[in-house]
C-alpha cells in the first residue's frame, strides 16, 4: 500500500474498498459498536472518493478499474504490473500463467538472480546449483553477493526462515522455503533459525492462544521431518522465546521504536481499526534478523549476517527491517525470494491452508489426495476443448506440470514431459498423465509425514 491513499494505484483503491466494504458488513453482521461501524463506514467513504477522484468516476463492485497503473508510473509494462495484487496476506492476478515475477522485481527494487548469481553460488558451495535456482523459483535477491563475499571470506552468516501456524498441518506449497532452506544450510554449513509465529496468527485468525500455540506444535514436526541439521537448527515459539529470551525482546522494542505507525499504515495497509497488536507485530518478525537475538547461538555478537529465504509476499517486513537495521547498528538482513505455490484450481491465487480444495496437506492420504486433484486440478490450458484437440496441453499454466517444476529433480525428464504435453492432440486430458510422474517425485523427495513413497 501507498503512504497515503493518494499515491496508491486505483486498482490498489479498488481492492482497498472492496476489503473495506468486506469489514463494514461483517461489523454490522456482529453488531458491533455504532463509534466502530461509524469509523468504518467512514473510511469506506473515504476509499471511494479518492478512487473517484483518481479514475474520474464512481467505484462499481465488480468492475476493476481499465488503467490501474499510478500517475507517476511509466512506459509500456505499467498497466500490466499493477493486475498482480501481492501483499503479506493476499496474493492474486488476473493472468493464468501466474504473477509477472519480473514486474514485481521492479515494483519491490530487489534485484534478480541471474546466471552469474547462480554460477557464483556453485563455485562457493561446489554444489550444483538446487533445482530452485535452476529453474528460477528462487528468482529474486536482496544483497546475496554480500553474503557470499562473508562467505568467502571466512566470515560466519546464518539462516532465517519462519512459518504462521494457521492450520494443524502444513500444505505442500509451505515446503517450498524449508526444502530450499536445507539445501542451503548443507552446502553452507550454518546455524539455521525458523521462528513459529503462533502470535501473529492470534491476533489476525479466529484462535485462541493455545489452539494457536498448539498448530505450531504441530507444523514444527512437519519441518522437523524436512531433515535439518538438530546441532545448528533452532525452533521457537514466539509466545513461548520472547518471554524468555531479553535479547529477543530487546530488540523488539529497538525495533518498535523507530518505525512510526504511518510508516506501518503505509507499507502493510493497517487501519484505525485493527488492534495495536497487529500493529507492533511487524517488530516481531523483524527481530531475528539480528544474531544478538539468539545469545545462546551467537553470545553478544551484533555483526553476524543474516540470510532469509521467503516466499516474496513476506518482503514488504523484511524492506521494514532493513531500512531499521543501519539506524539500530545492525547489518541488514539479505533476502532470497521465492515464487508461490499456485493453488489447485492455477496460478491466479497460491495454495492456501484456509481453503482445504485448493491445497494438498502433508496430512493427506493418497486418497485425499487423488480426490482433490480429480475434482479441482486445473489442467490443459486451451479454451475450448476442440483446441485442446488440436493443439494439445499448455504447460505454461497446467497445474500439475507446475508442480512438477517445483519437485522432479530430472531436469531432462521434466523437458521431455513439457514436450509430450504439448505435442499430442487429440487428448483433452493429455496433461493428467503427468500426476503420475508428480507422485512418483514426491516419492523421492522425503516429503514429511502423510506424502510418503508408498503414496
Amino acid at each position: 500500500m501507498a503512504d497515503e491513499q493518494g499515491c496508491a494505484s486505483p486498482l490498489e483503491l479498488f481492492n482497498s474498498i472492496a476489503a473495506q466494504g468486506e469489514r463494514v458488513r461483517a461489523l454490522k453482521a456482529g453488531q458491533a459498536s455504532k463509534d466502530e461501524l461509524d469509523s468504518a463506514v467512514k473510511k469506506l467513504l473515504s476509499l471511494k472518493m479518492s478512487y473517484k477522484a483518481a479514475m474520474g468516476e464512481d467505484y462499481k463492485a465488480g468492475c476493476p478499474p481499465n488503467n490501474p497503473a499510478p500517475a507517476g508510473d511509466s512506459g509500456p509494462d505499467a498497466t500490466e504490473a499493477e493486475e498482480d495484487f501481492v501483499d503479506p496476506w493476499t496474493v492474486q492476478t488476473s493472468s493464468a500463467k501466474g504473477v509477472d515475477y519480473d514486474k514485481l522485481i521492479v515494483r519491490f527494487g530487489s534485484s534478480k538472480i541471474d546466471k552469474e548469481l547462480i554460477n557464483r553460488i556453485e563455485r562457493a558451495t561446489g554444489q550444483r546449483p538446487h533445482r530452485f535456482l535452476r529453474r528460477g523459483i528462487f528468482f529474486s535477491h536482496r544483497d546475496m553477493n554480500q553474503v557470499l563475499d562473508a562467505y568467502e571470506n571466512k566470515k560466519p552468516f546464518y539462516l532465517y526462515t519462519g512459518r504462521g501456524p494457521s492450520s494443524e498441518a502444513m500444505h505442500v506449497g509451505h515446503l517450498i522455503p524449508f526444502i530450499f532452506t536445507k539445501w542451503l544450510q548443507d552446502v553452507f554449513n550454518v546455524p539455521l533459525v525458523i521462528q513459529m509465529t503462533d502470535d501473529e496468527k492470534y491476533l489476525w485468525k479466529d484462535l485462541t492462544l493455545d489452539q494457536a500455540h498448539g498448530y505450531a506444535v504441530e507444523n514444527a514436526k512437519d519441518i522437523i521431518a524436512c531433515g535439518f541439521d538438530i546441532n545448528k537448527t533452532f525452533i521457537f515459539s514466539d509466545l513461548d522465546y520472547m518471554g524468555m529470551s531479553p535479547g529477543f525482546y530487546r530488540n523488539v522494542v529497538k525495533i518498535q521504536k523507530h518505525v512510526t505507525f504511518n510508516q506501518v499504515k503505509g507499507i502493510f495497509g493497517f487501519t484505525d481499526s485493527d488492534c495495536i497488536g497487529k500493529i507492533s507485530f511487524p517488530a516481531i518478525q523483524a527481530a531475528p534478523s539480528f544474531s544478538n537475538s539468539f545469545p545462546q547461538i551467537f553470545g553478544d555478537k551484533t555483526d553476524v549476517q543474516c540470510l532469509i529465504p521467503c516466499a516474496i509476499d513476506q518482503d514488504p517486513y523484511f524492506r521494514m527491517t532493513r531500512d531499521v537495521a543501519p539506524r539500530i547498528g545492525y547489518p541488514k538482513p539479505a533476502l532470497l525470494h521465492s515464487t508461490f505455490f499456485p493453488a489447485l484450481q492455477g496460478a491466479q491465487t497460491k495454495m492456501s491452508a484456509s481453503d482445504p480444495n485448493s491445497s494438498i496437506f502433508l496430512t493427506d492420504t493418497a486418497k485425499q489426495i487423488k480426490t482433490k486433484v480429480n475434482k479441482h486440478a486445473f489442467s490443459g490450458g486451451r479454451d475450448t476443448i476442440e483446441e485442446h484437440r488440436q493443439f494439445g496441453g499448455n504447460c505454461d499454466v497446467d497445474v500439475s506440470f507446475m508442480y512438477l517444476t517445483f519437485f522432479l529433480e530430472d531436469d531432462d525428464k521434466l523437458e521431455q514431459i513439457r514436450k509430450v504435453g504439448q505435442a499430442r492432440p487429440g487428448r483433452p486430458s493429455s496433461l493428467l498423465g503427468t500426476w503420475r510422474a508428480l507422485a512418483a517425485s514426491w516419492g523421492q523427495s522425503a516429503f514429511p509425514r502423510g506424502l510418503s513413497p508408498r503414496e
